[in-house]
């Protein structure tokens, strides 16, 4: 079974080409949804979440208050580092799991989404990268647009990631997103058939 390893930047379409896969059927594992899955209530991660960080973490309902957890690690490299020791390897054990599964069920490709798929060092194995990419100039303003920021707010939210440039010298298979969504299907689809033929 191939890994495929999807990333891209902030704001450069990778969910357009998370989406096309999913309607090809592929296999998708989002390392997104799995983080937010393994800090669900009853779950060992939050519990922890919560010893360490404290009660004020948890909402009136009892699910992870993220504005709070947020508040507490950006801009604090020493809590974000414990708050990924606690999340990042159970996000890889489910993935490893996830993964086995589909391999037993004889899928011939799956496509492991991670955005910090290249500043993790290719920790989920993947056997090829894909890095979705837009002139920096399309990213900042989607960006401005979709998330409704200040040029500044969404510059420092592009520069706190390794630029693209570097992603698209690490990366195997280059998506450039800057073109009509056929257009970026039309590159992933040429992706597809080399890998599975």
């Amino acid at each position: 079974m191939f890994k495929l390893g999807l990333t891209g930047g902030i704001a450069t379409g990778k969910s357009t080409v998370s989406t096309h896969f999913k309607e090809q059927h592929i296999p998708v594992l989002d390392a997104d949804v799995i983080a937010r899955e393994i800090v669900m209530p009853g779950e060992p991660a939050l519990a922890e979440i919560v010893a360490t960080f404290g009660e004020e973490m948890l909402l009136a309902d009892g699910t992870l208050n993220r504005q709070a957890l947020g508040s507490v690690v950006f801009g604090n490299p020493a809590k974000l580092q414990q708050l990924n020791a606690i999340t990042h390897p159970r996000v890889q054990a489910s993935m490893r799991a996830q993964i086995a599964a589909h391999e037993a069920a004889g899928a011939p490709l799956i496509v492991l989404d991670i955005p910090l798929l290249l500043e993790g060092h290719n920790a989920a194995g993947a056997d090829a990268v894909m890095v979705v990419s837009v002139p920096e100039e399309v990213q900042k303003q989607r960006l401005m647009t979709r998330n409704n920021l200040s040029e500044e707010a969404a510059l420092k939210r592009i520069n706190s990631q390794m630029p693209l440039a570097e992603k698209r010298q690490l990366a195997d298979y280059v998506i450039d997103n800057a073109g009509t969504v056929a257009e970026t299907y039309a590159q992933v689809d040429a992706v597809l058939a080399e890998i599975l033929h």
